[in-house]
């Protein structure tokens, strides 16, 4: 999930070309980058953990820097998991694009048709509006965080229709089709589109059609559990009281505040597994899979992938956030991915992370 403001992968993939030189100083004998270096550099720069995992073929590279938790000395966890945010629906846009190869939905059927009453004038918005951002709904998340990003309600358990109601709310900026707005509510709108085609809920969905048979074991859809299970670095926000900049800790909340557009926990493995089997065609067929690569007018986004231009060519994938955040990407041909989770705190990491996936990827 991702609040609106937040830069985007795509958007911060922009700068990578600069700082492809300064990545390919960092290399470790032999000429591989030192992709280590790397990772402590998104610690130097602001976070207090990062790992990543990087695949080039049947070649790994697993690292972690930084500690899983202010004050202590435990490291953080290279088989770490975390919520993956907004990455998640590069997840419900399989989902979706699979039943459309399965003949049980069209991109051009509107919201209207399966979730009547839901939106006003849904009628006009289409499949592929949702999984594009095309379709005007606004941001239910706006007013759901403090001035620091900090859930006003932590612990409440929301419906994915109280979510759509709040964005309801909201006056519309745009019209459907008239341009790229970038909004959460798209994919909550998706999940219960889901559940309505399938009769089963897009958790379900997901488990079946993508993390069982790809052995994604260490990934799963929470519900309203606030935990991260099995090990694990902690994510912060800071917080200006009476003058000082405090950390406040937001590994747990309800995601049920996320739902179908920023739900998921994973790791770094599972995330490239994940890309690699989308891009090698092991989850969607040809035409969709060409239909999810399709940018539009938006110039930087598909349906369901953000696409992040590199100095070797087009990187395809997600970011996410808020408190974890997350970038996940692959070659277009899914022979190399790189997925980085870091927690950050103060400064910029994330230029140093950039670094990281132009060196990943660009070999």
């Amino acid at each position: 999930m991702k609040a609106r403001g937040t830069r985007t992968a795509v958007v911060a993939a922009l700068t990578l070309s600069i700082l492809a030189a300064s990545a390919a100083a960092d290399a470790a004998p032999g000429g591989e980058p030192d992709f280590q270096a790397l990772l402590d550099r998104v610690v130097a720069g602001g976070a207090v953990a990062a790992i990543a995992e990087v695949r080039d073929g049947d070649k790994v590279w697993r690292g972690a820097s930084g500690r899983a938790r202010l004050g202590a000395a435990r490291p953080a966890p290279v088989d770490g998991r975390f919520r993956i945010g907004s990455v998640t629906k590069s997840f419900t846009a399989t989902v979706v694009l699979q039943l459309v190869g399965e003949g049980r939905l069209s991109l051009s059927d509107s919201v209207e048709r399966w979730l009547p009453g839901l939106v006003d004038r849904g009628a006009g918005i289409t499949v592929r509006h949702l999984l594009q951002h095309t379709s005007g709904l606004p941001e239910y998340t706006t007013g759901m965080m403090d001035r620091w990003g900090v859930p006003r309600q932590r612990y409440r358990t929301w419906s994915a229709r109280e979510l759509v109601a709040r964005a309801e709310a909201l006056p519309r900026r745009l019209a459907p089709g008239a341009g790229f707005d970038y909004s959460n509510t798209n994919y909550i709108v998706l999940g219960l589109l889901i559940e309505r085609v399938t009769g089963g809920s897009y958790a379900a969905e997901i488990g079946k059609r993508i993390l069982r048979p790809l052995g994604l074991r260490h990934t799963h859809l929470p519900g309203a559990s606030p935990a991260v299970p099995g090990p694990h670095a902690h994510a912060y926000v800071p917080v200006t009281r009476k003058g000082k900049v405090v950390p406040v800790d937001l590994t747990r909340f309800d995601p049920t505040m996320a739902g179908a557009a920023g739900e998921i926990i994973s790791t770094t493995a599972d995330l490239n597994r994940f890309y690699r089997a989308l891009f090698q065609g092991g989850l969607l067929r040809p035409a969709q899979l060409k239909e999810m690569k399709d940018l539009g007018r938006t110039e930087e986004y598909g349906l369901g992938l953000e696409a992040g231009p590199l100095p070797c060519g087009t990187a395809w994938g997600h970011g996410g956030g808020p408190f974890y955040k997350t970038v996940a990407f692959s070659s277009a041909d899914g022979s190399r991915q790189v997925a980085l989770s870091m927690t950050p705190l103060s400064g910029d990491p994330e230029q140093a992370a950039l670094a990281l996936l132009t060196a990943a990827l660009c070999r």
